[in-house]
């Protein structure tokens, strides 16, 4: 048994989740933040990369008043991550070590594992029922090519970054073969958002 994953991205038209520059590329509108929002309040745990914290630096919480934060969730293969990352602040964090990286102090809890299916097991053991996975581009690339997602969504932003050295959505792998299977697809502001099924 192991949680319902759902995978979350906003992509540039060509792709980008974010351009080469120092500073982060927002790629949703409002009104995609606010769906984003609205996903984030109806799962258990939400799940980022250790570079995604490193270069982002976010949060992870809920912005809806008297909504609950979901069970922040780090994955690390290793390198160091800063005990003052907004992610450790404003309720419990656990950071899962792949590879037996463990990295130095954080205020979080650390926990060794083999693989992504001992982090699914481990967070179904902590009664999470839905996970949702915002990358980044090694994290949605290793949870894609294992086969871990049962719904994917892509919130695409009317932006062309044409940058060749910009982190893409992910990156190359074997990934399961066939096409995904399209359950919906909806303007939201002037991102369109696309759900799929793997």
């Amino acid at each position: 048994m192991r949680p319902f994953v759902l995978a979350s991205v906003a992509v540039s038209l060509d792709g980008c989740i974010d351009d080469a520059g120092p500073d982060r590329l927002v790629l949703s509108g409002v009104a995609d933040l606010d769906r984003v929002d609205e996903v984030r309040a109806g799962v258990d745990a939400i799940l980022v990369g250790a570079g995604t914290v490193r270069a982002d630096d976010p949060r992870l919480e809920v912005r809806s008043p008297g909504a609950a934060t979901p069970l922040k969730v780090v994955l690390s293969t290793g390198g160091p991550l800063d005990p003052a990352a907004r992610v450790f602040a404003g309720g419990p964090v656990v950071v899962y070590c792949t590879g037996g990286a463990v990295p130095p102090a954080v205020p979080a809890e650390v926990v060794s594992v083999p693989d992504l299916p001992a982090v699914l097991a481990d967070l179904a053991g902590r009664g999470v029922a839905r996970l949702l996975v915002e990358g980044g581009t090694t994290v949605h690339t290793l949870f894609l090519t294992a086969g871990l997602v049962d719904e994917l969504h892509v919130a695409v932003a009317p932006i062309l970054v044409g940058d060749a050295d910009a982190p893409r959505f992910v990156s190359p792998g074997v990934f399961p073969p066939g096409r995904m299977t399209l359950l919906g697809a909806r303007p939201v502001g002037d991102v369109v958002l696309l759900r799929y099924r793997p």
